[in-house]
């Protein structure tokens, strides 16, 4: 049920979306959003209002980091009470990266924030940039019965599919279909309508104010295992001046090496308070150290499990916990447990 009253705060930060190609040289080029109903002209059938706040100049999603991770959230947070929604548009590239961010940043989150983009740009023919926006737009707008929001989430909406923003990833650089939540249901599916599946959507405490935190700690690194990788690769980035927190790329269930090298540099850098998280390098599953020798290891050591979290939300996850003055012990103990529905505790 949409309100016809329904506030929607629509934020352009950058990407394809926003983009024309430039008749002399054929290249892409920003295009004035202030213009968007006239390139959109389906928005005019809209039947609720929407606002429309533009990054000037706007940024490529290569270029994003905490500085403008923090810039967003605070148009959010200036915004939170003149509006019923949000949707942002940014480039795909990085998406999932600045969405799992922003999902751990907004505690108790009472009203959508909907992340949308495109692969081919607005003013393209084919683009899928008109049917992302419009439908962000009316699942921004969307109420239940109670006038309450049917998502109260932030979420990344691509290609008719609605899913959890920390639970994403981009896999495919050319196909509509760039995202996927490979272990987490979709929050809905669009089609002929919009059929939201409701048991898998976060609810808030509707009696509690949403809680804003954008302090972050950007001392990560990711170190991604593979055949052949050498000791002084490991070490050289394990040593990094100020580094705090490292996720660590395995295979499968969770296993890494053996040599003695590599576990004495793990544990070398444990002692010295950073966190190190298990990830699997595989799209799809969790991590189980306990189920190999070689996993027990890391186990032993002090490695924390990442279970089913996604790179890009334990990225997130260590820079918002660290950022937040945490010690090595509370960053391991709460990457261990679900805050915003990023990972499945097990």
């Amino acid at each position: 049920m949409i309100d016809k009253n329904a506030r929607v705060l629509l934020i352009y930060t950058g990407g394809t979306i926003g983009m024309v190609e430039n008749l002399e040289t054929g290249a892409l080029e920003a295009f004035n959003f202030s213009h968007l109903k006239s390139n959109v002209p389906e928005m005019r059938r809209l039947h609720f209002n929407v606002d429309a706040y533009l990054f000037d100049p706007p940024f490529d999603s290569s270029e994003v980091g905490p500085r403008k991770w923090q810039d967003i959230a605070r148009v959010v947070e200036e915004n939170y009470d003149g509006y019923d929604g949000f949707v942002i548009l940014h480039g795909t590239d990085t998406m999932a990266y600045t969405a799992s961010v922003m999902s751990l940043m907004f505690e108790n989150l009472t009203k959508p924030i909907i992340f949308t983009g495109s692969q081919l740009p607005i003013g393209k023919l084919r683009t899928d940039g008109k049917e992302n926006l419009i439908t962000a737009l009316e699942i921004a707008a969307d109420k239940d019965k109670d006038g309450r929001p049917v998502v109260p989430e932030l979420c990344i909406y691509m290609q008719n599919l609605l899913m959890r923003g920390n639970r994403t990833t981009k896999v495919n650089s050319e196909n509509f279909s760039a995202f996927n939540s490979p272990n987490y249901p979709y929050l809905a599916e669009a089609g002929v309508g919009i059929r939201y599946h409701d048991k898998f959507i976060l609810q808030p405490d509707y009696s509690k104010p949403v809680v804003i935190n954008s302090r972050l700690d950007n001392n990560v690194a990711v170190l991604k295992l593979f055949p052949g990788i050498q000791e002084h690769v490991v070490k050289s980035l394990l040593s990094v001046p100020g580094l705090r927190g490292v996720v660590l790329e395995t295979y499968g269930l969770g296993n890494a090496p053996t040599d003695r090298w590599f576990i004495d540099a793990l544990q070398e850098a444990i002692d010295k308070g950073i966190v190190i998280v298990n990830v699997t390098q595989c799209l799809y599953g969790s991590v189980e150290m306990h189920r190999y020798e070689t996993g027990q290891h890391l186990e032993k050591l002090g490695v924390v499990s990442g279970h089913d979290i996604t790179t890009e939300a334990a990225l997130a996850k260590l820079m918002i916990l660290q950022g937040n003055g945490r010690s090595p012990d509370q960053v391991r103990e709460l990457m261990t447990v679900s805050l915003r529905g990023e990972l499945t505790e097990r």
